[in-house]
Parts: structure tokens; sequence; C-alpha cells
């Protein structure tokens, strides 16, 4: 075992403090039916939750391996540290008012001189729930029964772990473990421990933040590795993304799209809400990862056909038409007027006759169908019977055994598929679902394009100060990257502008330097094809400087290209459409640095305007090539300077047919 595995697994167990916490801690260890010692620790009482007392850690007949810390914080830091000196597997510290109040910092910091290096949860967590090896290192009720095998949830709140874990959904769960300040052992090292767990079939997230991007890199290539699928419910916006506020990628770009763009990379489902995790999570535990979003679905209701597909076409879900083969077997089971599609209302004629139930559920599978669900509602059991609604089950199960396909079965509320149900579907192999949006936002998750190991995340830093670099300058210094740039030349006066448009060749688009979001305010006019326009141009910006370039013909598509440094996530790089259409579409694709050839081009291919890019309606193609070469090239020199790139954003970049040209572009330096 690691020394992580001993807290987790604990054989004998140190409950240090008289209050209520600590007299929870024994009596759910005792509910639970952990079979090792419990070992009260308290320096008055004569016993703590019926059971006898130590008076201290140094009178326990051996070093624990778990620890329950359920005194104050202050208190807390010597007890760990005598803990560490003793030799204990590990504890968990109960205590709040460190790193999260305004004079806790220095505690926090004494707290991890004091475990040295012996693991800690916490502080200001709850603990560890073990279903699988019986243990609950957890100071209050919760909803874990023992289990073979199951789910492990990992959350940084306590109270959104203790919510899950009174689920009435069936769903298997072999650990809960709350991570708290994360002071020590952060989220991610703590899944890497639980996922090497052979009982352990998948891993759930509750995340508010990263912390350790890199061990979450190795989380994810466990997981890879060991076929253990991961899904988080991540939350929470952190002001380090919000650096940069004057440009279209930092609004495009903010801790969200970062966080997306995390869990794509690292492979990990991410989920809206504690329903649609529990719902991923059962998903996992019972089918994997699914290769595709292709479902069947089937119901006795046209109107719970109908909702089903509505809501499935949200989340992208799709359903394969029915083969001659599978209408041929369904034609024979059905009457005339049932319209044989997918979905598939296949009427009430049916329901109660167990032999056509399963021969028209086997009939909607196939290799083209990733899950086939059956929507199927059970009355109250408190004042109804379900006794028909059993053949339907045992018709489902006959089913998936017959074809040896994945099934689940959907209640439309999840008030309408009770516990029991679901315990004997999961134990069928078949996957019990709640609720028609939860569930499709669970399949859309499940589905994940098979990941592969990427470089190490580049890493940005969190800068104090930033200044913005003119456009000017920043053009030149992306020329020297190989980048195309107009020509241009700058000036100030008037007659020094027309000067310089006369010099580059007319027609010239003039330019107010310093300012963004040109369009909005009038510094940017475009096709002046003379003096006269230059000069009355340049009176009505009345800007400080401008910038004169070469007018650019064959626009096929306008792009962004947009890196924002974000201490959470790293240097997050945006694809969107560019222009006027930045703000109108709101048409992004979020990628981390370094990123890829393939990377890029399967980003450019989920924007709306792709069409364009590729030649809309016989138009003529943008040079794909070029435009990933910048994307490139923009990588290139954003890691080259690391060090002093709050943000860069080229808005935008003009696409023709054989050209990728910088029209504006906005440069901000940090100093850290």
């Amino acid at each position: 075992m690691s020394d992580l595995e001993r807290l987790l697994r604990p054989r004998s167990i140190a409950v240090v403090g008289g209050g209520a916490w600590c007299n929870s801690v024994i009596e759910q260890n005792q509910k639970i039916g952990f079979k090792g010692h419990i070992w009260p620790v308290h320096p008055q009482k004569v016993s703590v939750g019926g059971l006898p007392a130590f008076k201290t850690l140094a009178d326990l007949p051996d070093a624990p391996d778990a620890a329950f810390i359920g005194v104050n914080r202050n208190a807390t830091i010597g007890l760990v540290g005598e803990l560490n000196e003793m030799g204990a597997g590990g504890a968990v510290c109960f205590a709040s008012g460190f790193k999260e109040t305004a004079d806790g910092a220095v505690l926090n910091d004494q707290l991890l001189a004091a475990a040295g290096g012996m693991p800690i949860l916490g502080p200001n967590c709850y603990g560890v729930l073990n279903a699988v090896d019986r243990v609950a290192l957890w100071p209050d009720q919760h909803g874990l029964v023992p289990v073979e095998r199951g789910v492990a949830i990992l959350a940084q709140s306590s109270n959104i772990a203790i919510n899950l874990t009174m689920q009435q959904r069936g769903l298997p769960i072999a650990y809960t473990i709350t991570a708290g300040n994360q002071a020590q052992q952060g989220l991610s090292s703590i899944a890497q421990t639980v996922i090497r767990d052979d009982r352990v079939t998948a891993l759930g997230l509750y995340i508010e933040s990263f912390g350790d991007i890199a061990a979450f890199e190795e989380l994810a290539r466990m997981s890879r590795a060991l076929g253990k699928p991961v899904v988080a419910l991540k939350v929470g916006r952190s002001q380090e993304s919000q650096l940069a506020t004057i440009s279209h990628t930092a609004s495009l770009a903010g801790s969200n799209a970062g966080s997306d763009a995390v869990l794509a990379r690292l492979g990990i489902a991410r989920v809206s809400s504690p329903g649609a995790l529990l719902e991923a999570l059962k998903l996992f535990h019972c089918h994997g990862r699914l290769s595709s979003t292709r479902v069947a679905s089937l119901s006795c209701s046209g109107g719970e056909a109908s909702v089903m597909a509505d809501t499935a076409a949200q989340y992208g879900l799709t359903f394969p038409p029915l083969k001659t083969n599978q209408k041929a077997t369904l034609s024979q089971h059905l009457s005339s007027m049932v319209h044989l599609a997918n979905p598939l209302d296949y009427h009430t004629q049916i329901w109660r006759d167990k032999a056509a139930m399963t021969a028209v559920f086997a009939a909607m599978t196939g290799d083209d169908i990733d899950l086939t669900l059956v929507v199927l509602d059970f009355p109250r059991l408190d004042s109804c019977t379900a006794d028909d609604w059993m053949v339907a089950i045992e018709s489902i199960e006959d089913a998936a055994h017959r074809t040896g396909r994945p099934f689940g079965v959907v209640g439309s509320i999840v008030e309408n598929l009770p516990e029991a149900i679901a315990k004997r579907l999961f134990g069928a192999g078949i996957v019990p679902l709640c609720d028609f949006g939860t569930t499709c936002e669970a399949i859309s998750a499940c589905h994940m394009p098979p990941t592969r190991n990427h470089h190490p995340l580049l890493r940005a830093p969190s800068f104090t100060t930033t200044t913005t670099v003119t456009e000017g300058d920043a053009k030149r210094t992306l020329a020297a990257y190989g980048f195309d740039v107009p020509k241009s030349r700058a000036g100030i006066a008037t007659a020094d502008v027309i000067a310089c448009a006369e010099k580059i060749g007319f027609p010239v688009v003039l330019k107010g330097e310093g300012v963004a979001h040109k369009t909005d305010v009038g510094a940017i006019k475009l096709n002046l094809i003379d003096a006269a326009q230059v000069s009355a141009a340049a009176q009505e910006m009345q800007a400080s400087s401008f910038l004169v370039e070469e007018m650019i013909t064959g626009t096929v598509a306008e792009l962004l290209l947009g890196v924002v440094a974000d201490p959470a996530h790293g240097f997050v790089l945006t694809l969107a459409a560019g222009g006027t259409l930045t703000e109108i579409l709101e048409d992004g694709q979020s990628l981390l640095l370094p990123t890829t050839d393939t990377d890029i081009r399967n980003a450019l291919g989920q924007l709306r305007i792709h069409p364009l890019l590729i030649g809309f309606r016989g138009g003529e193609p943008a040079n794909i090539d070029v435009i990933v070469d910048a994307v490139l090239k923009l990588q290139n020199f954003v890691t080259d300077h690391a060090d002093e790139i709050a943000e860069i954003e080229i808005n935008p970049l003009i696409c023709t047919k054989d050209r990728a040209i910088i029209a504006d572009t906005l440069l901000v330096k940090g100093t850290t």
C-alpha cells in the first residue's frame, strides 16, 4: 500500500476530540461495519461515542493507520505533528479557519510543516467514506451502503459530496472523499490513488479549481491506461483568467473556456449539474465510455417519443434510421398502425406480451447503435401495482441478454424509476437513467473522441501589471515570426498620413493607433482611394497617431486568433469567427498550448463559419494549410515569450484563397 492508501483503507482509526462530530465518526464506522480498531482520544473524557478513550495519542496501542481530528485549528496543528512523529498513516483535518480566512495562511503553512510526509486531507473537509472496505472517517450521516465495486466520487465541497451520497438512483458508490482546502492532498492526487483500486469502475469529480494541472495530466494518463473514465462537474470562474478585458479574446476565452479546454484535452467528460454527474457515472459504471452518440429509443407513447427526440437533439444525439431487417422483425409483432421509425412508439398492443416485447426491444439494436433506451415510467408503488411494468423489465433483460448489446431504461422523471428497480437493472448490466434532460446530457458527455498523450501544458504566469503594445510594433514583432502582414506605415500629422498612403499605393486602410474595437468607435476606415479621402478620414478620427495599410481584397472569411494567459489553466488559444461576426455569432473553439496541427484543424472544423472556409455554395475556399500555419506561428511566438505575454489577439485574420493576413492585432505584455 502507498501512504495514502493506508489512510483510505485503514485497519485502525484514532478519533481525536469529544464533540458531536467525533461521536458521529465512531457511530458511522460502527454503522457501516468497520472491522478494525477505533481509538477515541480525549484528555478529560473517560469515553467517547460509547468507547473507552485514551488521554493522549502517546497512550494508543500503536500508530493509527488513520486519524480524524475534530478539534480547533490551533490544536489541529500540534496533533498532526504528533501523528507524523509517531508514524501514523494520515489524518482528516476537520477544522476550518486556515487558508480560506484572512488570518489563516500562516496556520496553513504550519499545518503543512507539522504533517511532513504524512498525508492529510483538508483542512475544512469531511473526509473519507469507503464502502468497499467499510470505513467512515466522516462526521455526519451519509447515504453509502457497503458494495463490492462501484464508482468513486471526489469533491472539494463536503456539502456537495454528502448530498451525492444521498442519491436514490441505484448507483453503487465505492468511495466518497472530500479534499477541502487541498492544503497538501489535491483532488487529482487523491484520484490517482483511488483509480488504481480494482473495485473502482469510474471517477466523478466536483471541481472548484484545478490546482496542480500536472497532477491532472497524470490522472488522465492513468485513466486511459486503466480504461476507467472520469467525469467532472466544474464550477466557478477564476479571477486569474480575467487579466485582460479590452479584447474579444479575453471574453471568449474566459475561465470557463479554459476549463472546457483542459477537460477536453485530458479526456475528462464535463457535465453541468449534480444530477447529470450521477447519470454519467451510471453509464460509465455499466457500459464504459460510449463510442458515439447514436441511440435508439422505444416507448409506448408518441408523447414520450417526441420529448425524447427533441431533448436528444439539444445534446447532439442521433437516431440512426431503421434498417430493412429491423423493420421486417418489428412488423411481425406490431400492428400496421405503428409507424416504424427511430425513436419508436410501439403503441400498447404488445403491453404485457413478454415474447413480443422482447423481440421488439431486441430488434431496436445493432452495430450502428451505441445504446438502446426504453422509456419506462413506473407508477407510485405506495398506491399502485407494478406487475405489468415488471413484464417490461423482464423483456428488456431478455433482449439485452439475447443481443449482448448495451441497453438502458429511462424514467422521464427521477421519481418514476424506483431505486429497487434501478439496482436490479444494474445487476443485469442495464443502465437505469432518470430524466430526459440529464439522461441526454450524460450520454453526450460519455462520448468523447479518443484522447492521446499531449506534451505538458505550457504554464501561464500571473502578471501584476500589463502594458499594451502599439499595433504597428506588434505587427513588426509578428512579421519576424513569418506572419503575413500588410504593407504599412505610421504617421502623426495628416500630411504624414497622406505621404504614407501614397508610398503604399491606393486603395488603403487608415486606423487610429492604440484603440481596441476600432470599428465600434470609428477608428478604422477601409478602401480609401485617394489623398482627399485619407485626409478627411484622419481629421474625423482625431487620433494621436495613425497606421496606414494596404487594402486586402479577395477575402473568403475572417477569423479571430487569440491567446490569453490564464494561470488557472495555462495559455488558452481561441479560434473564432472574426471581424464584426465575433460578438454576433460567438462562434469559437478553445485549445490549450501546446497544441497540434490535427487539433487546430479539428477546431476549425467545429466552427459554424467552417462552410465559408471550405467554399460555401461553390465559393472560393480559403487555404486551410496557411491558416493552420499561422496558428502554429502564433503558438511559437507565445511559447518563446511565455514569461511576458498576457494576451495577444489577431482580429481579423483575413483568409483568402492563398493567404492568411493579419489585418489587426492587439498585444498585451505583462510583468510579474
